[in-house]
């Protein structure tokens, strides 16, 4: 396993495998002795950077979620898990009621609610600290600035070690920041967002983004990294849940564009060239970018986990990476 350094604070900095696990359906649509063989695999092979949320998998049977964190603590406390393990999670999006979604009835990002659901993560999972907490996603309800103290109080009182933002605007990730480094208080220093070789078209409206998605890494969040190169990226759904090894997996409507038969026609090519599968390339293409990426992936069984594993490991050439960057 390779690692990277994310945060900047020697207090609350940590070294993370370049791949990260994504745990959104374990103890929930992925069965508990699946879920644990897949962490004990991933932490055999060194891998120490697990994903989750505080409203993963509410959308399974209409609950308000709660399961991923829930397996997490059981796997942790079976196994004995120490500091070793960094665990991310996300408040913001978990619904206020079981049956709704956070589309209209988000818990949201209110002082008091940071806190309270601060506190429920911390249950759940069994630990004393949060080593990596995220913002979800937005709340233009609450003040800006009161997000903003809300988790800054949390790194000051050691219940959150690292802070992240996703599915944001950027401009509103700089203002929070700059509201952050005004006050004297931590502010966000891990982005996610998602982030693949096929690109969607981000002007298509959804109920969460009625002016186009904010949840796809596009130029401006990749300008923004490389003017603030202690920011990191960790990608998710780098693998498009599926879609581009599987026929039964399609990919959705945003991604219909004349620049996706493109790229996927480089891929496949690099793939035969390195013996590799399309899933390994898009990995290690983001795993060796010039920019500081962590791709986030989930896995439904050790063997896929398998698969991604052997990705940190493949060497695309120069030549191979050009060609995947410049396909369009």
């Amino acid at each position: 396993m390779r690692y990277r350094t994310i945060g900047t604070d020697p207090a609350h900095r940590r070294e993370v495998s370049v791949l990260a696990l994504g745990a959104m359906l374990f103890g929930s649509l992925t069965d508990e002795k699946t879920s644990f063989a897949i962490l004990d695999r991933y932490a055999e092979a060194g891998g120490n950077f697990v994903d989750t949320s505080d409203n993963y998998a509410f959308w399974t049977d209409g609950s308000q979620g709660g399961h991923s964190e829930e397996l997490l603590g059981r796997w942790r406390r079976s196994r004995g898990v120490g500091d070793g393990i960094v665990i991310a999670t996300k408040l913001g999006a978990r619904p206020l009621a079981p049956g709704t979604s956070y589309v209209d009835n988000a818990e949201g990002l209110s002082a008091t609610t940071i806190r309270e659901a601060a506190e429920a993560s911390m249950e759940r999972l069994g630990v004393s600290r949060l080593d990596l907490l995220y913002a979800h996603i937005d709340d233009h309800t609450v003040p800006q600035r009161e997000t903003v103290e809300g988790f800054g109080a949390l790194v000051t009182e050691g219940m959150a070690g690292l802070l992240g933002v996703s599915n944001q605007a950027i401009w509103r990730v700089e203002r929070a920041r700059a509201l952050a480094a005004a006050a004297g208080l931590p502010g966000y220093e891990v982005l996610q967002y998602q982030y693949s070789l096929l690109r969607p078209r981000v002007d298509v409206p959804s109920d969460l983004f009625p002016d186009g998605s904010l949840g796809h890494a596009g130029p401006e969040l990749f300008g923004y990294l490389r003017a603030e190169p202690t920011l990191t990226l960790v990608a998710y759904s780098p693998l498009l849940a599926g879609a581009y090894a599987r026929e039964d997996k399609p990919l959705p409507s945003d991604y219909d564009h004349p620049g996706t038969p493109a790229r996927h026609a480089v891929l496949r090519a690099v793939a035969r060239e390195t013996g590799a599968t399309v899933n390994q390339v898009v990995l290690a293409w983001q795993i060796g970018a010039d920019l500081p990426v962590v791709p986030l992936a989930g896995a439904s069984s050790v063997a896929q986990l398998e698969e991604n594993l052997a990705a940190v490991d493949l060497e695309l050439t120069p030549d191979q990476r050009a060609r995947l960057d410049a396909a369009h």
